[in-house]
């Protein structure tokens, strides 16, 4: 039997428990070494000092670059603004109404709208969110005094774009605007800002890279609660480049008086004039009217004054000289007549019976005078604007050839002005009628295709482009409005360069043949007492029909005029009628006038144009005929 023996149960208990504490000393032993690497031997590398602040990058804008005309003159000025802007980590969220309130009173915006803005924001807290982009001087100065009672409130000065010359040149210089949402995405990587401006309209538009020129960036030190402490490192902004455009602002303002003579004299609505040098390209002047002020856009136009804009139906904000469309009516005969003789259709001294009009099927298409003009070449085929006369040639080349001729021309596609938004127009072929209307064309549309009508559709600016091409002996110029891009240092960075789109194509006796019957319009009388001028002339004038008839059956229609001067404007003893004059490739200047629904006795273009010529050559005498812009249902001419 075993023996129980006390001793051995007490002796257990005490030699576990010195066992367990001899583990639990040894376990704190190495926590506390590995604690004291921890800390005392790799700390330094595991944990940044103290010293060590967060920085963040923040964009430089650059100033943007200046635009000039011509002649050196400025266009554009950038003017201080003040812009108030709220930085929403520094406005204590409990006196958020009562800063908000006050600043509201100050500057004129409504407490609701002021809200919205800053919670609509969705950058950092640390950001300054602009509440108003420009606020007076004195409202500015107001506000600074009230920094201690309006927290997170900042006044920063900006520029703003300032256009001297307004509604003269908005067309074509164009405006900056807030940068939209959509922009900001489509240029992410122009470092673009939520408050940057951007070009909208004009040069300043197509121009948006050189204007803008580069941002810059520093590097910002901030403490923990976001405020900045000192600039670490700062890459500088690199300033806009400038335009020197091909715009001579003199020669824009008296293009202008031109026309608005015109429509005032006429009850016009919308109009377009425009200068340009044949030989080169550039752009003299172009005016369209109805226009816009730009410095409305600049300094921020209300969404009613936009709304007035848009909703007009005379449509100040289309560039009417590159945007709109409309049929060319005789002046297309240029395309025509050039064709008929380069593809040997006819001759210089064919003649063709023009009657009062001609039959296909059961249709007539008549000449503009119903009478006909009996035998005809083609110096008295344009001179006098023939309808019938051009049916028979457009019938002989064919639709096809006509579009051909029309396109070496530069019609149907766009000229590549430098200006945003321009429209390619409408050649009528086979093809376009198939694509378009799944139907082939018409005798009788080939006809009306012939005198610049039914289909055709032209930009005024490729039809000055195609008559600068019969001026300079068949070079078809790229239309430019900038001249000259100029660094900030000076040095121009891209020079003028004209740029040949293309030759016409036809033998240069062909195009001389057509200068001659260019000069014949004015000699006839066609465009009335334009020949007395004491400068030669030569172009042609046309009336385009559109839109529906009235009671009489007689259609709205708009006038045309454009014409050439030569190098040597002045009659000379050997040349009385000019002829040998612009049978020359040596014109230097062209102008051409549109004037929209001009139910007048005479053509208001000649006469808008003749104005022009007038201010242009400094010629005392005025030989405009004001009777002869009545408003009627009148088509006395083509």
């Amino acid at each position: 039997m075993t023996t129980y023996d006390d001793t051995m149960d007490l002796v257990r208990p005490g030699t576990r428990f010195v066992a367990f504490g001899l583990a639990v000393l040894i376990g704190v032993g190495v926590l506390g070494a590995r604690l004291f690497y921890l800390e005392g031997t790799n700390g330094a590398r595991l944990v940044p000092p103290m010293t060590t602040r967060p920085t963040v990058v923040e964009a430089l804008p650059s100033s943007r670059g200046l635009i000039y005309d011509r002649a050196g003159r400025p266009l554009v000025a950038n003017v201080p603004v003040y812009a108030v802007k709220i930085r929403p980590a520094d406005l204590p969220l409990p006196r958020r109404p009562a800063v908000i309130a006050r600043l509201a009173a100050m500057i004129g915006i409504p407490t609701a709208d002021i809200n919205a803005t800053i919670d609509a924001y969705t950058g950092s807290s640390f950001e300054l969110i602009e509440i108003a982009a420009s606020v007076p001087r004195a409202t500015a100065d107001l506000v600074m005094e009230s920094a201690a009672d309006l927290p997170g409130v900042q006044i920063v000065v900006n520029t703003r774009r300032e256009y001297p010359q307004g509604p003269l040149l908005a067309q074509v210089v164009g405006y900056t605007g807030p940068v939209s949402a959509e922009q900001l995405e489509r240029n992410a990587a122009a470092s673009y800002l939520p408050n940057d401006v951007i070009g909208i309209a004009g040069v300043e538009a197509t121009y948006e890279t050189q204007l803008r020129g580069q941002p810059g960036a520093e590097r910002v030190e901030r403490d923990q609660a976001g405020r900045t402490l000192q600039i670490v490192e700062a890459t500088p902004a690199t300033p806009g480049a400038s335009l020197r455009l091909t715009i001579d602002s003199r020669e824009q303002q008296i293009a202008q008086q031109a026309l608005q003579w015109g429509i005032h004299a006429a009850g016009l609505k919308r109009g377009v004039v425009i200068v340009m040098n044949p030989q080169t390209g550039e752009v003299l002047a172009l005016v369209s009217l109805p226009t816009y002020d730009n410095n409305t856009f600049a300094a921020g136009i209300s969404a009613a004054g936009f709304r007035a804009l848009a909703n007009d139906p005379n449509k100040p904000l289309t560039n009417h000289a590159i945007q709109a469309q409309h049929a060319p009516g005789s002046t297309y005969k240029l395309v025509t007549g050039t064709g008929a003789l380069a593809d040997r259709k006819i001759t210089p001294t064919t003649r063709l019976m023009t009657r009062p009009y001609l039959t296909l099927g059961r249709s007539r298409f008549y000449d503009w005078n119903r009478r006909g003009f009996g035998p005809c070449d083609i110096l008295c085929g344009f001179a006098h604007s023939s309808d019938t006369f051009f049916f028979q040639l457009a019938g002989r080349l064919g639709i096809d050839r006509l579009g051909y001729w029309a396109h070496q021309f530069g019609f149907g596609q766009r000229t590549g002005i430098d200006l945003p938004g321009e429209a390619a127009g409408i050649v009528p072929t086979n093809d376009w009628k198939l694509q378009s209307q799944g139907l082939p064309i018409y005798p009788g549309e080939v006809y009306q295709a012939g005198i610049g009508q039914g289909y055709d559709a032209v930009t005024p600016m490729q039809l000055i482009t195609a008559y600068a091409a019969l001026a300079n002996g068949g070079k078809v110029m790229q239309p430019q409005v900038v001249r000259e891009v100029v660094a900030a240092d000076g040095t121009v960075i891209r020079p003028f360069v004209p740029h040949v789109v293309r030759d016409v194509g036809a033998p240069q006796g062909v195009l001389a043949e057509m200068r001659k019957a260019a000069r014949n319009v004015v000699l006839v009388r066609h465009t009335y007492n334009l020949v007395d001028l004491p400068v030669i002339v030569a172009g042609k004038s046309g009336t385009a029909e559109f839109g529906t008839r009235d009671r009489e059956g007689r259609l709205p229609f708009h006038s045309w005029f454009v014409g050439f001067v030569p190098a040597n404007p002045r009659i000379q003893p050997g040349d009385p009628q000019g002829l040998k004059a612009v049978a020359r490739t040596d014109a230097n200047l062209i102008v051409l006038a549109f004037a929209y629904d001009s139910r007048t006795k005479g053509n208001a273009a000649t006469e808008i144009a003749k104005y022009f010529l007038q201010l242009h050559f400094g010629i005392k005498k005025d030989f405009r005929i004001p009777n002869l812009l009545h408003r009627g249902n009148f088509y006395e001419g083509n």
